[in-house]
């Protein structure tokens, strides 16, 4: 029970259990022991959960999406899955880390190499900062600097990996057909018949793994507007596929578009902006670079399956996804859209 005049505010069912016990008891009122008898756990146990939530309240984002949680006139909207599925991604390249003032709305996240390649870095909104920072996916070693830095933690990088699969399970539950991206020996155009249906795999994006691999002269194999490209394609897909299911269109035929373009047939464009915009990025790509960029961005197949699919030598893939991608970048560039959709 709470003494206070008015009813509490409703807690989130997403906030981590800790949190909601810290602001059940420090901000409503509730005592550790009813706390415990409702949860069927010892009163130590209560006490444990609250210590710790006080000792990150060190952290500015953690102290403020706290404060916003105990406030009756909070409006700040939760950030969507999609949302915190594409900034964690983001943060588990290697030296990626989020730069936030205190007082701005926007963030920042960025690559801290010591190429010294520029990189006008990718924005993240203030709410999803203080989700992410809320949920012990991302931590700062600071907390009194005018510029907060903060990097993705063990937890963030399984919560990346558990957003992904559930991404890709509700896309492969909703779809009105299995999937039908199948190549064969026997080809007839880019998607033959006779092998077994390929599905996006939940692991580590293939062009994030050739990013890390260098050159002859030790360069990175992609730089960084490269993979930014290809993040950027990922992501007009995923919207695309998301935002399908949500109109209750119907699913954009990738088949056909892929096929047309391998054929320089007239391309059907489907329904919605999104996916219109990814048919105009396969179509300025041209025949088989777009199939490779479609397979490797779009559905993570790893190198040597497109390789096999697609009857290309042993280690040729690497060479034509980086050339898809050098396209990709002039498609981005030439629009202004090269950023990707975060933030």
């Amino acid at each position: 029970m709470t003494n206070a005049k008015h009813a509490a505010p409703a807690v989130p069912a997403w906030v981590p259990v800790e949190v909601r016990n810290y602001v059940f008891h420090t901000e409503q009122g509730q005592p550790i022991r009813g706390l415990a008898r409702s949860q069927a756990c010892h009163p130590s146990t209560i006490m444990r959960q609250i210590r710790k939530v006080e000792q990150r309240r060190d952290d500015p984002l953690v102290d403020h999406a706290i404060r916003c949680l105990s406030s009756d006139e909070d409006d700040t909207q939760t950030p969507s899955e999609l949302e915190l599925m594409q900034a964690l991604r983001r943060l588990a390249m290697p030296h990626a880390l989020l730069a936030i003032a205190m007082g701005m709305k926007q963030g920042v996240i960025l690559h801290d190499t010591p190429s010294g390649e520029p990189d006008r870095g990718t924005p993240l909104s203030r709410e999803t900062a203080q989700t992410l920072a809320l949920r012990g996916w991302i931590a700062g070693s600071q907390t009194t600097a005018k510029v907060l830095r903060y990097r993705i933690t063990p937890a963030g990088r399984a919560a990346l990996r558990d957003l992904v699969a559930r991404s890709e399970n509700h896309a492969r539950a909703m779809a009105e057909a299995p999937a039908g991206f199948e190549g064969a020996a026997d080809r007839d155009g880019p998607w033959g018949g006779g092998a077994k249906a390929i599905r996006a795999p939940v692991q580590e994006s293939p062009v994030v793994a050739l990013a890390r691999r260098k050159d002859q002269s030790g360069a990175p194999f992609l730089n960084r507007a490269m993979v930014r490209a290809a993040e950027r394609l990922r992501e007009d897909y995923e919207i695309a596929q998301i935002g399908r299911h949500d109109r209750g269109s119907s699913r954009p035929d990738w088949e056909g578009i892929l096929k047309a373009v391998e054929t320089h047939a007239p391309v059907t464009m489907p329904e919605g902006d999104i996916a219109r915009f990814v048919t105009e990025a396969l179509s300025f790509l041209g025949p088989g670079l777009s199939e490779v960029a479609f397979r490797c961005c779009c559905l993570l197949d790893g190198l040597e399956t497109c390789e096999k699919q697609m009857g290309w030598a042993a280690r040729s893939g690497k060479v034509v996804l980086r050339i898809a991608l050098q396209r990709l970048v002039l498609f981005y560039e030439d629009r202004g859209t090269l950023g990707p959709k975060i933030g």
